[in-house]
């Protein structure tokens, strides 16, 4: 929606108090707008929000995405080899999620700080084309494009599975899908084989788009509420402070903790508070 306000209706656009943004791959998009000069209202980054990365990506993309998976293949994950692409908060509850099930958990990335801490949390490192030699399960989470090419392809053991959990399905061409297959079918619902003239087979989830939608049901009602929550409360922040200077923002704190809290009491629970002597040695007051 806002890219098509940016590019069909800019006249439109200027009368927009503000808005959210609550993917990361929206994110990103925005901000290369921002630095293009082309954004011409205010767009808060709710994907950016702690409690959006920390809960929604981490555990509601780990469990919606396997989910959709479990559902529309029926195979046993335990003892399987799955390779995550990209160990952002999306990767890490999808490796999170993985190695719950049982499965022998690979991680590739372009960031070796990320490469590091998915090392930390227990997970083996390697490039795309390694890891794509013994993996039973291919997830695609980098946000990228170009992750599923012809040399990808030609790397594959027989019989890998391949999902997005990505917000667009760039990181699989299926250009060299049909390159690299003599047959094209659709073996289950929502799934397709591609199989190659030397008879090894590929399958695709969901036709590329994102699994856990093309696939499954998205998100938990108990992960949506809090994302909801977020978007909801930043458009009041926005409507409360408007007008605003065109550019992208992070969620306010307050906004943050308020959801937080929120959430806490719905699900009665209480945490302890700071004393006056403790928020003094801390520097809070």
């Amino acid at each position: 929606m806002i890219a098509l306000l940016l590019d069909e209706y800019p006249q439109a656009s200027t009368s927009v108090l503000g808005a959210t943004e609550e993917t990361t791959t929206g994110v990103t998009r925005l901000r290369a707008w921002e630095t293009d000069g082309a954004l011409r209202f205010p767009v808060f980054a709710v994907n950016e929000a702690q409690m959006k990365y920390l809960i929604d990506n981490r555990y509601g993309t780990g469990q919606s995405v396997w989910d959709a998976i479990l559902r529309t293949t029926n195979l046993l994950i335990a003892g399987k080899d799955v390779l995550i692409a990209g160990y952002g908060w999306c990767g890490r509850g999808l490796a999170l999620r993985a190695s719950g099930l049982g499965a022998r958990v690979s991680v590739t990335e372009v960031d070796p700080i990320k490469a590091v801490e998915a090392v930390m949390d227990g997970f083996a490192v390697a490039p795309l084309l390694e890891g794509i030699r013994h993996a039973d399960f291919l997830i695609t989470a980098t946000g990228g494009r170009d992750l599923v090419t012809d040399e990808t392809l030609q790397n594959t053991k027989d019989g890998l599975l391949i999902a997005n959990a990505s917000h667009f399905d760039l990181e699989i061409d299926r250009a060299a899908l049909a390159r690299f297959a003599v047959t094209d079918r659709l073996v289950r619902p929502g799934i397709r084989e591609f199989r190659s003239r030397d008879s090894k087979c590929v399958y695709l989830l969901g036709e590329g788009n994102i699994v856990n939608l093309s696939a499954g049901d998205g998100h938990p009602v108990e992960i949506m509420d809090i994302s909801f929550a977020l978007q909801a409360m930043t458009l009041r922040y926005i409507a409360d402070h408007a007008p605003i200077s065109p550019g992208l923002y992070p969620v306010p704190d307050k906004v943050d903790a308020r959801v937080a809290q929120k959430k806490l009491d719905t699900l009665g629970m209480t945490i302890d508070r700071l004393t006056d002597a403790q928020r003094r040695y801390l520097g809070l007051q």
